[in-house]
């Protein structure tokens, strides 16, 4: 009997066996969401939204959200230029590669848009 995957109780599963669970369950919840725009939760408590847009058996590649400020026609704004002085601000969204690795569960959630 092979007993190089079982933990210390003896009829639980071993490290190993729960690492490639949870690589098997990000791999799944990834193709679920392909093209769709979620958040991604990471191992060290952080979350980021983007959009998954490729997988293969390493990792998971995704259009990933970034804000950007409108600081070209500040003086205008400061004294009440178009808008009431309101800053513009964008979305950027730029190409990341991540390893399956850096989620955690949950691994991806579905943006939440609300109608």
């Amino acid at each position: 009997m092979d007993n190089y995957n079982m933990g210390p109780g003896g009829n639980q599963p071993g490290y190993w066996d729960q690492q490639g669970q949870e690589y098997r369950d990000a791999k799944s919840k990834c193709r679920q969401y392909m093209y769709f725009h979620v958040i991604a939760q990471l191992r060290d408590g952080t979350k980021m939204d983007g959009i998954i847009e490729d997988m293969d058996d390493d990792g998971v590649t995704m259009l990933v959200a970034e804000e950007i400020d409108d600081d070209s026609d500040a003086d205008m704004r400061q004294f009440g230029g178009y808008g009431g002085g309101y800053r513009r601000r964008y979305r950027r969204f730029r190409r990341r590669r991540y390893p399956f690795n850096f989620f955690v569960f949950p691994f991806f959630i579905p943006y939440p848009y609300y109608y």
